[in-house]
C-alpha cells in the first residue's frame, strides 16, 4: 500500500507540502515553523497526525498527505477523525492516492470522517461524492481565534 504514517524525520517534507498547498490555493506567503510542527506532531503530547502517500514503487518520493486529528461526536457516542488538509502534488494526481489516503482514514474509525472544502471547488466536490461523501447541510461552522 502506498500510504504510511509520517515519522519525525518527515517534518520538513510535511511543512513543504503544506506550503505548496497554500501556494496552490493562493497563499504563497505561508511559512511554517518546522520545530513547532515537529512538537505538535511528534512531541510528548501530539495534537495531530499525518499520513503520507507514495507513488507505487517509489517509497522515497512523497506524493501527498492527509493531516488529521481526533474528534468526538456526543450524538454518536464515538470518536471520529477531522481531516484538516488533503493534498496531492500535481504530478501525482489522478493515480488514486487521494482515495488511498481517505480509505486509510476510514479504516481508522467507526465514527465520522469530516472535513471542510472551499466553496466552488467542483473537482474536489466530484471526487468526494465519488467516495460516497456528502455536504453537511443545516449547520454553520464557527471559528474563534485567539
Amino acid at each position: 500500500m502506498p500510504v504510511r504514517d509520517a515519522r519525525a524525520s518527515d517534518v520538513e517534507e510535511i511543512c513543504t507540502m503544506i506550503e505548496e498547498h497554500a501556494a496552490y490555493e493562493g497563499n504563497g506567503d505561508l511559512r511554517l515553523d518546522r520545530q513547532a510542527m515537529a512538537h505538535h506532531l511528534f512531541g510528548e503530547h501530539p495534537k495531530a497526525w499525518v499520513v503520507l502517500a507514495h507513488p507505487e514503487g517509489e517509497p522515497d518520493e512523497v506524493a501527498g498527505f492527509v493531516f488529521c486529528c481526533w474528534n468526538f461526536s456526543t450524538w454518536e457516542g464515538k470518536p471520529g477523525i477531522w481531516m484538516d488538509d488533503l493534498f496531492i502534488r500535481p504530478d501525482y494526481r489522478r493515480l488514486g492516492l487521494g482515495r488511498e489516503l481517505l480509505d486509510e482514514l476510514r479504516a481508522r474509525t467507526g465514527g465520522r470522517v469530516e472535513w471542510e472544502m472551499q466553496e466552488g471547488n467542483d473537482k474536489a466536490a466530484r471526487f468526494y461524492a465519488s467516495l460516497g461523501a456528502y455536504p453537511v447541510t443545516g449547520w454553520v461552522r464557527y471559528r474563534w481565534k485567539a
